[in-house]
């Protein structure tokens, strides 16, 4: 599996246009895209930092992964995952991290926000972070 770089940190929030105030107003970034991800249940919005993203994520839902996080975090919101670009594709690196014994959440690669092909690493393999593997389809 070969990285490139940090694609982005994705942070739960409890209310997405709060936590976007915070981002452009005391931080000084600029959300460039909000995006609603149906089958994950979640509103997402995006931050350029470099060659890094933040991607703040509010559940659209009470059974979302990200609603029951929050709950878990007592109400706030906190890091939910690392996501790393993959150069070589996210089936390849899935393929890759099975053979070394991780375990997977998505047996294969699944469409996310911003246009990125996604999946995720099971936290208990990975060191205690969930971790995001992450393809850009336009960049082949």
């Amino acid at each position: 599996m070969e990285i490139s770089h940090i694609e982005h940190i994705g942070i739960a929030v409890p209310n997405l246009e709060e936590a976007i105030k915070y981002y452009e107003n005391v931080l000084g970034l600029k959300c460039y895209k909000k995006e609603v991800v149906e089958d994950q249940k979640v509103t997402t919005a995006f931050f350029k930092v470099g060659d890094t993203k933040i991607e703040l994520l509010e559940a659209t839902s009470p059974d979302s992964t990200i609603a029951k996080f929050i709950e878990k975090n007592g109400g706030r919101g906190g890091m939910h995952h690392m996501a790393f670009a993959v150069e070589d594709g996210v089936a390849e690196a899935l393929a890759e991290a099975e053979e070394k014994g991780i375990k997977l959440i998505d047996k294969a690669p699944r469409k996310g926000a911003d246009g990125l092909q996604i999946a995720f690493l099971h936290p208990k393999s990975t060191e205690a972070v969930l971790t995001e593997l992450c393809e850009d389809p336009s960049k082949k």
